[in-house]
């Protein structure tokens, strides 16, 4: 019985584990629902907005809420530029290409410049040349990406995330917090990117994970009181039918009358 006690402890601590990481991962996705539907609702309450001078929107530290204003600047682009790595564009794989503007104000704006394809089984493409000259740009404002700050941090002119506070420190400029997703410019670019544009308004497939993980939490417990159930009912029926052979007679043995040497019957 004590080994049977110590294997249901066991499996007790293997499924509060398992039950525990589902959870978290169906709140996970849970959370990653409500940032999107916050997304949505940005863009959906700013689609309509009148253009704005960057210097009226980005002058904070740009949230959730604050993203998708349409906004222009006017300045020229410094020399250095990243290659944003592992994005992906209507189904397809690349990266996306991101200057710095350097504002007629005097301000270092980020601005994410579009999209550049990969072919299948090759690297990443060649940016394009930077823009030179005076722009004027409009485009939609966004929120610095967070992660892992290795991926925060360029490597050369490759990064994975766009972090205005992690590129301004690597290029030794002040940069304003958040950045521009290329809408147009004036002289248009030239460089053959693909505009982002706006995101899909879909809430995607995170409820349906969600509910996923937290199946996977129901049946780990489920299946710990079928298991601990199961044995509980064979035991039972092992001592059942160890009791029954203890307490059963040998079946008796049919036996003639006493034969003695002669081979007669007693008493006859």
């Amino acid at each position: 019985m004590r080994r049977q006690v110590l294997r249901w402890i066991g499996m007790g601590v293997l499924v509060v584990v398992l039950v525990t990481a589902f959870i978290m991962l169906g709140r996970w996705q849970l959370d990653r629902l409500e940032q999107r539907r916050e997304r949505n609702s940005a863009v959906v309450a700013h689609e309509n907005d009148e253009v704005q001078h960057y210097s009226d929107v980005m002058n904070k530290t740009i949230e959730e809420g604050d993203q998708w204003f349409k906004v222009t600047a006017t300045g020229t682009f410094e020399p250095e530029q990243f290659q944003v790595r592992y994005r992906t564009l209507d189904n397809a794989y690349g990266t996306e290409v991101v200057g710095v503007l350097t504002t007629v104000e005097g301000d270092h704006l980020l601005i994410d410049r579009g999209f550049l394809p990969r072919e299948s089984g090759q690297p990443d493409g060649e940016m394009p040349p930077v823009m030179t000259g005076e722009v004027t740009i409009t485009g939609y404002v966004h929120r610095n990406e967070y992660g892992d700050e290795n991926a925060q941090t360029p490597h050369g002119d490759q990064v994975r995330l766009i972090n205005s506070d992690s590129l301004g420190e690597a290029l030794g400029m002040d940069l304003v917090n958040g950045y521009v997703i290329l809408i147009e410019s004036d002289p248009a670019d030239t460089g053959g990117l693909t505009p982002l544009g706006t995101p899909e308004l879909t809430e995607g497939s995170h409820f349906s994970y969600a509910l996923q993980w937290f199946s996977f939490a129901a049946i780990a417990v489920g299946g710990l009181v079928v298991l601990i159930r199961a044995d509980i009912r064979d035991r039972k029926k092992a001592k059942r039918k160890a009791a029954e052979a203890a307490g059963s007679p040998e079946s008796p043995v049919d036996t003639p009358d006493a034969v003695d040497a002669s081979g007669r019957v007693g008493g006859s």
